[in-house]
């Protein structure tokens, strides 16, 4: 069995949902619901954290998440991709520890699920370093019958001619839903086009995008319902 870890990458500049990362979800901070259920799995050797807030440090620290990677400020700007922070945190973290498989999960993920993380972990183990498993979720609708909507709510049709297509015409189309990636640590040094993607499709139920207010009242509906909270 190989090696694995877990790294839970968190920045405190959310524009949207301000602090998002450390806001409180029900009684807990939402970070904590993941770190939880990363550690209840048993599947990951470490857990870290990569964050530039000491505040989000200090937040972590009162539930025993201890295990942090300082990222510089310069990686925790709106633009930084995923990549240049796992880059940075897996180069760190191999000057003094030895792993193979990591698993990079993001911070607002309650609604992670051991049993998609224990596939993942199998995909991993059975392929090579190429490979990268995503959570995926399948488009409810065809995005070629998309709308634009401009300021005064008049709409625009993307494609008119795929608008007259029934939608079972049209092939499945799904989209990363940013819950976690888990792959062989070199798999990040590789160019796109090199790697072999994976998908481990999610309910709807399982991978709701906490993007803006709306999305953060929705989640917490959906979140008493699935966990039974009073």
């Amino acid at each position: 069995m190989y090696k694995i870890i877990a790294i839970i990458p968190a920045r405190i500049g959310s524009k949207r949902i301000k602090k998002k990362n450390i806001k409180k979800f029900y009684d807990k901070p939402m970070i904590q619901w993941t770190y939880e259920i990363l550690k209840k799995s048993k599947l990951f050797s470490n857990i870290y954290l990569t964050t530039e807030s000491k505040e989000i440090i200090n937040v972590c620290k009162k539930f025993n998440f201890k295990n942090v990677i300082k990222r510089p400020k310069k990686l925790a700007r709106g633009n930084t991709t995923i990549k240049e922070v796992m880059i940075h945190a897996i180069s760190e973290l191999n000057k003094k520890h030895s792993f193979k498989n990591v698993c990079c999960v993001f911070p607002c993920s309650p609604f992670l699920k051991v049993s998609n993380l224990r596939k993942a972990k199998k995909i991993i183990n059975n392929k090579n370093e190429n490979y990268v498993v995503h959570a995926i979720r399948k488009y409810s609708h065809p995005p070629e019958r998309s709308l634009l909507v401009n300021k005064e709510n008049k709409i625009t049709l993307v494609n008119e001619r795929l608008m007259h297509k029934m939608t079972q015409s049209f092939q499945k189309k799904y989209h990363d839903v940013g819950q976690f990636y888990m792959s062989n640590k070199n798999t990040w040094f590789k160019k796109s086009k090199n790697i072999t993607r994976v998908g481990i499709e999610l309910m709807p139920w399982e991978a709701i995008d906490i993007d803006n207010k709306e999305d953060w009242k929705f989640a917490e509906l959906i979140f008493k319902k699935w966990k039974k909270i009073e």
